[in-house]
């Protein structure tokens, strides 16, 4: 009985059971059936799908996505530097040039390993990799950037310009130490004429193409390079382009201050940029001695700051005169100079008219002594005259009874004469001693 009752037990219909079986039976139905339902459903799901797709608005999209950024921008228009020592500025200096260039052309960075990681850290060079606007590179061997040398002979050989820049026209080249300045009233595109231009080092250079920062057109650099190789070792790539093309037919290069793109020695009011050699160790003092020169040109072009080693205004020294040295200014010297010259010609000018006033008073004096001599002299002579006619004159015993009578005695016969007036006879003795007197010549 009790087995019985257990087994019955085990077996019993429940309500959870039935479900089960009937979900059985009717998937095994169903399974039965589709094969012969599959074509009807899928037709009635398409036809669905279909309904559904009409009543979607129509949009039409052709936006294709480019492959390289890079194909956005001129490809004959290239901004190059070549730098493989590591300088904390470059990456400012990249990001500068970047904003001032007109925006269709494109950069490319050549270093060495050092200076393409330090450059590749910033997250602004970054994205100029990604918009396609800048390229870093390390060129493969045997091209070599060691030495000034090796890149000027990178810069002269035409494989250069044929693998590593291809389609280029126009090359903007600048070094660490240049810098193109965001207030200048001019683009650089209106350069794109010159065949080359860049800074002269003379006024009158007749070839203004200082390569620190400098426009050049490859098309004539290849000219130069298809019958010409530079020697090793020897003049600056700038310089040894300069002299061909200066001399070539119908290629227009920057002369004097024509077409100057850059200042370096010769000072110019707002060019497009600056180049200071060295990084300013090596300075024009026609263009940087003068302090209001200098205070000028960095107002203009406060860029300046990132490329130049400079101090500020408070370490100066206590005497520095603001011109590179200690003392007095170069104005200053010539300014002390020009008025001892002026005192010296006040003091020469005071001796000079001394001497002429001495003169003058002694001239003065001297005819004063000579007019009072001859005086004397004509009153000696008068005497002397006087004297020799009185001793000359005869006496009375010698002129056949007249005598000579001085004043005194004419007048004291003048006095007897109107003494005897009132004597008829007397006074007829003394008119004619008068008279007789006065025939003889006496005074």
């Amino acid at each position: 009985m009790a087995a019985t009752n257990g087994s019955a037990v085990g077996f019993a219909i429940t309500k959870p059971r039935l479900l089960l079986f009937a979900s059985l039976v009717i998937t095994w139905w169903f399974a039965h059936l589709l094969p012969d339902y599959k074509p009807m459903i899928k037709t009635e799901f398409k036809t669905r799908l279909d309904e559904a797709r009409q009543k979607i608005p129509k949009i039409k999209v052709d936006w294709k996505p480019i492959d390289d950024p890079r194909a956005k921008y001129n490809a004959s228009k290239l901004a190059l530097i070549i730098e493989p020592r590591p300088i904390p500025h470059l990456v400012p200096q990249l990001l500068h040039m970047t904003s001032v260039v007109p925006p269709d052309w494109r950069f490319l960075f050549i270093g060495s390993n050092k200076s393409v990681v330090s450059v590749a850290r910033s997250y602004g060079i970054k994205h100029q990799q990604v918009i396609g606007k800048l390229d870093l590179m390390v060129l493969p061997d045997p091209w070599e950037i060691d030495t000034k040398e090796h890149v000027f002979r990178l810069l002269t050989d035409m494989r250069f310009y044929d693998e590593f820049l291809p389609g280029v026209e126009w090359l903007l080249k600048f070094e660490s130490d240049s810098i193109l300045c965001s207030n200048s009233p001019r683009s650089l595109n209106e350069w794109l004429g010159w065949s080359w231009a860049g800074a002269p080092r003379t006024p009158d250079d007749r070839f203004s193409g200082n390569g620190g920062l400098s426009l050049r057109r490859i098309s004539s650099i290849k000219k130069v390079l298809e019958f010409q190789e530079r020697y090793n070792d020897t003049e600056s790539e700038d310089e040894w382009f300069g002299k061909r093309l200066w001399v070539m037919q119908g290629e227009k290069v920057a002369h004097g201050k024509k077409g100057v793109l850059a200042v370096e020695d010769v000072y110019m009011e707002k060019p497009m940029g600056y180049h200071v050699r060295d990084g300013g160790q090596s300075l024009s003092d026609a263009v940087w001695k003068d302090p209001k020169q200098r205070k000028k040109i960095f107002n203009y072009c406060p860029e300046l700051s990132m490329i130049m080693d400079m101090k500020l205004e408070r370490e100066r020294c206590e005497d520095d005169n603001g011109e590179g040295g200690i003392g007095p200014t170069d104005a200053e010297k010539k300014k002390a100079e020009e008025e001892a010259k002026k005192a010296a010609e006040d003091e020469a000018k005071k001796a000079i008219e001394e001497e002429e006033r001495k003169r003058k008073e002694e001239e003065k004096k001297k005819q004063e002594e000579k007019k009072k001599q001859e005086e004397e002299e004509k009153k000696q002579q008068g005497e002397e005259e006087q004297k020799s006619k009185s001793e000359s004159s005869p006496k009375p015993s010698e002129s056949s009874g007249t005598s000579s009578l001085t004043s005194e005695e004419i007048a004291d016969l003048l006095g007897q004469n109107d003494a005897f007036k009132a004597d008829d006879s007397t006074g007829l003795y003394a008119d004619d001693a008068l008279a007789e007197a006065t025939a003889s010549g006496a005074k």
